[in-house]
């Protein structure tokens, strides 16, 4: 699995949790709704790092709390 993809089900899983809807994901975040289903149906290759934090802003948790989730790991790097 590729860094970007588990980012995606990350994002998912989260809002998921929490019950809440993408584009209402994206409203709390303050990110555009077109930049976030970007980022889930793969027209993004690299979210960035300011994005994932408004998004963990949005979702009240760190980064720390996005990453240390079991899909990131054992993931392999990517060199290209």
């Amino acid at each position: 699995m590729k860094s970007r993809e588990a980012v995606v089900l990350r994002i998912l899983e989260l809002a998921e949790n929490q019950n809440i809807t993408i584009n209402y994901l994206a409203t709390i975040s303050a990110v555009p709704p077109t930049t976030l289903k970007n980022i889930i149906y793969g027209h993004t290759e690299n979210p960035g790092i300011v994005t994932v934090a408004k998004l963990c802003d949005g979702l009240e948790i760190t980064l720390k709390e996005f990453f240390s989730a079991d899909i990131f790991d054992g993931l392999e790097q990517e060199i290209e």
